[in-house]
């Protein structure tokens, strides 16, 4: 991926430390890193991350891991070994697999997905950090208080319903996020309709497993009512693909396999992608995510995130009758509390005007 360096009064790294981890003097902070070679990471970012945080006084100390974790024995390990520390900040995929757990007890941690130091020093990893919690949370408000919710795509998703907060717990990660990339998961309860999948299903950083990514040679449809998958449509032999990849996966975890957690779409306006998706299938997963032309779902068992997700590019979201996402481009200023966020954060309305839209798939 290509970022290009921006001139700002605040680098990524102190953004990170202060605004995000919010680290001061004297606390001890751990860095848990996957090494360079695994490939996803680059050692440069992590350790821009140590020297400012050192320059602000904080203790640090720093790890290596491995890129996932398999089994109960090594999560309980991971949880382990990070006690003590008043944060973490994970520059590995592991941070990403404790994301949705209760992980009452553990220090305040945060992962990063910052894969290098362009992007740590880029529009993606400047942005202020601030402004785009107080953004991530109006756009969670403003799901909660809408009357009808539809989701549309160019391919002909056509997907509806609403948050009823009587019936459903709100999901949220126990790890904070850098840079914020996506707002609160979106319960599948009371949605149905019709979901078109292109290009390929894939896993969710859950668990990793083989195959993790199914090409999808032709669309297919799923049809949603509520938490459930009641059928796939579409050539006879790919359907067949899809349910038994589906099958096979809740074979590997003893869950249910039709199942439909929830959904959320990405909000960071300079999250990109410029790499071919699919020949990078791993890092692509875990990073463009956050851009808003993708929207995706967390299917197959019934936790978030799931084991299978699906992704749809160039949404629509409608909050009652207002595209907040249109055609793939996410429009604050249509949700009225954050017109006042954007006057007090004029780089977040500068990028929000002019979003990256690489994401690493073609049209």
């Amino acid at each position: 991926m290509t970022y290009s360096a921006q001139t700002t009064d605040i680098n990524g790294a102190t953004s990170l430390v202060r605004d995000c981890v919010g680290a001061t003097a004297g606390e001890r902070m751990l860095i848990v890193c996957e090494t360079e070679d695994i490939g996803f990471y680059d050692e440069k970012a992590p350790k821009l991350v140590a020297a400012a945080a050192r320059a602000m006084g904080v203790l640090v100390y720093e790890t290596h891991t491995h890129s996932s974790i398999s089994t109960d024995e090594d999560r309980a390990k991971l949880l382990r070994s990070i006690i003590g520390f008043d944060h973490v900040v994970f520059f590995s995929r592991v941070g990403d697999q404790i994301r949705f757990s209760a992980n009452l007890g553990i220090p305040s941690s945060t992962m990063c997905y910052i894969l290098n130091d362009a992007s740590l020093n880029s529009e993606f990893g400047t942005a202020c950090h601030h402004g785009m919690c107080e953004i991530k949370n109006a756009i969670d408000i403003a799901f909660e208080k809408a009357n009808h919710i539809h989701v549309t795509c160019p391919l002909g998703t056509s997907y509806s319903g609403r948050l009823c907060q009587a019936n459903e717990q709100r999901i949220e990660v126990s790890v904070k996020r850098f840079p914020q990339l996506v707002p609160r998961p979106i319960p599948a309860t009371d949605f149905r309709g019709k979901v078109v999948l292109s290009r390929f299903l894939l896993g969710t950083g859950s668990h990793y497993y083989e195959p993790y990514c199914l090409s999808l040679p032709q669309n297919i449809i799923a049809c949603v009512d509520g938490n459930r998958i009641t059928r796939f449509e579409g050539a006879k032999d790919q359907v067949q693909r899809v349910e038994q990849h589906y099958q096979y996966v809740s074979s590997q975890y003893n869950i249910e396999p039709w199942y439909v957690d929830s959904w959320h779409a990405g909000i960071h306006p300079a999250c990109q992608f410029n790499a071919n998706a699919e020949a990078d299938i791993l890092r692509w997963s875990g990073t463009a995510f956050g851009n808003p032309r993708l929207l995706h779902f967390h299917t197959c068992g019934e936790y978030a995130p799931g084991e299978i997700s699906w992704n749809i590019v160039d949404p629509t979201i409608y909050l009652d009758d207002v595209p907040v996402w249109e055609n793939g481009q996410l429009y604050p200023d249509r949700i009225p509390s954050c017109e006042s966020i954007l006057i007090a954060h004029p780089n977040l309305a500068a990028i929000f005007a002019n979003p990256a839209r690489d994401i690493g798939l073609s049209a």
